[in-house]
């Protein structure tokens, strides 16, 4: 007698994801919280960065030079407390702490927001550019330092692409709600909506926390219980002394740079071509929203089959190669449309959400734990609001010269190739990283099989 076919509510959950993704046993819980968890994290940044981007432009595009310097400034600041709570306490208490923390910064910004107007609430806008500068780079450097703290290189060549997909959903979602909302609902109502979908994201990173033991091919040193210690001075300190680091602190801040000179020219179009408040959030949501729909396709379908066919170097390459045609066009176009220089800030964006992003976090894969956290950190934060800060200044001092955009373009394109023989270096070395620890694994396991554990005596 032949077996009924399961019916489509019989399948696990590591069934459905099978479908999308090469789940393998023992994974889905694990994958399907990490997913729940960047989705809640980014819909709540998404709320916010359009906003953001408005009360810049009304700030004044003279002034984003120094927004993005008090924002380097901050991050340093910030990057400091952080180290100390990772080596006081253990991840399960310090993740929960800093999000917290942000959510009454978030409270803070919405009474301030609804209670001011005129010039103050101009400052209270740059302040709020400024945090939530800092804001965006640390809860999400945070969630990848988990999520690579808990899965193996091998699951994340896997699996870390689907995982972006659902930060690129929270994307969609987040610049779908402003987009829709900002003509009608008060700023300080949507900052609410944020503080309520990032307290979502520390519950479902307490959903993760609780499964870390029972995935397969997991470090044994990650355990979300233990304090991973080191001193605070030590993701400055191990970044510089390692050429590993900081050629990926290299990729990061060249990355940066480049995509300064792309705010500025997207900014420019916003000042110049919509008048009001409102219409310039919503154009910036539409961006956004343009972005993440086009990320979320790659993502799904071929992230990580781009990963595994091309490896490592090869894939980190494709978004530095893309941006040298890009630039190479805008430099060539002497007035470029507002058409052109969306175009490519949207295509040059997804390239990174869904290819460049995820792909980049395998890196951190074979590096020590304690690199995980604070390294990453310091380069997640510090050095990418560094690049900022030389693209910012570059930028503004081309115009200052009267050249505008067309020279940061111009200046872009040997970037852009530096850039790329950068990710075909790494590549290379992380795959040497990768071997060397498995050949290190291999010979462990074999003394170990030349030295079992005695046997327990026998009772009387």
């Amino acid at each position: 007698m032949s077996e009924a076919p399961a019916s489509s509510s019989g399948f696990s959950l590591s069934d459905r994801l099978a479908r999308l993704v090469d789940v393998r046993p023992g994974e889905g819980p694990a994958l399907a919280w990490s997913w729940a968890y960047i989705f809640a994290l980014l819909a709540s940044y998404y709320v916010l960065r359009p906003i953001r981007d408005q009360m810049g432009v009304a700030g004044g595009l003279e002034n984003l030079p120094w927004l993005f310097l008090a924002t380097l400034i901050g991050m340093l600041a910030l990057n400091l407390p952080f180290a100390w709570l990772v080596k006081r306490l253990p991840r399960a208490r310090f993740v929960p702490l800093t999000y917290r923390f942000f959510i009454l910064n978030i409270l803070i910004f919405s009474a301030l927001i609804a209670l001011t107007d005129g010039e103050t609430a101009v400052w209270v806008g740059r302040a709020f550019f400024v945090w939530l500068s800092i804001f965006n780079l640390f809860v999400v450097s945070i969630f990848w330092a988990t999520v690579v703290d808990v899965f193996s290189t091998e699951q994340g060549k896997r699996l870390f692409g689907f995982i972006a997909a659902g930060a690129t959903l929270g994307a969609i979602c987040g610049s779908a709600v402003t987009a829709m909302l900002a003509r009608d609902v008060p700023t300080w109502a949507l900052l609410i909506a944020a503080a309520v979908l990032l307290e979502a994201a520390v519950f479902a990173m307490r959903g993760l926390a609780r499964l870390i033991g029972r995935l397969h091919e997991v470090p044994e040193d990650s355990r979300a219980g233990e304090v991973i210690g080191g001193d605070i001075w030590a993701g400055i300190r191990r970044t510089v002394a390692s050429p590993y680091l900081l050629n990926i602190a290299l990729f990061l801040a060249l990355f940066s740079i480049t995509a300064t000179f792309l705010y500025f020219e997207q900014a420019a179009v916003a000042k110049n071509n919509f008048p009001s408040r409102g219409a310039q959030t919503a154009f910036f949501a539409n961006v956004d929203l343009a972005v993440n729909a086009l990320t979320l396709g790659v993502q799904l379908f071929l992230t990580g089959r781009i990963t595994r066919w091309l490896g490592v170097g090869v894939t980190l390459a494709l978004l530095p190669a893309a941006s040298i045609v890009g630039f190479a066009a805008l430099a060539l176009a002497l007035s470029p449309s507002v058409a052109s220089v969306v175009v490519i800030y949207v295509l040059r964006r997804a390239g990174n959400f869904a290819i460049a992003r995820p792909v980049r976090e395998v890196l951190f894969t074979v590096v020590p734990r304690e690199d995980r956290y604070k390294a990453k950190s310091f380069i997640d934060t510090v050095v990418y609001r560094l690049g900022d800060q030389v693209g910012a200044w570059s930028h503004a001092g081309l115009a200052a010269l009267g050249f505008g955009g067309h020279a940061a373009a111009v200046v872009a394109v040997p970037l852009s190739a530096a850039w790329l023989l950068n990710a075909l270096w790494l590549g290379r070395a992380q795959a040497r990283r990768q071997e060397a620890a498995q050949q290190d694994a291999a010979q462990q396991a074999a003394q170990a099989d030349d030295n079992p554990a005695p046997l327990p005596p026998r009772p009387a």
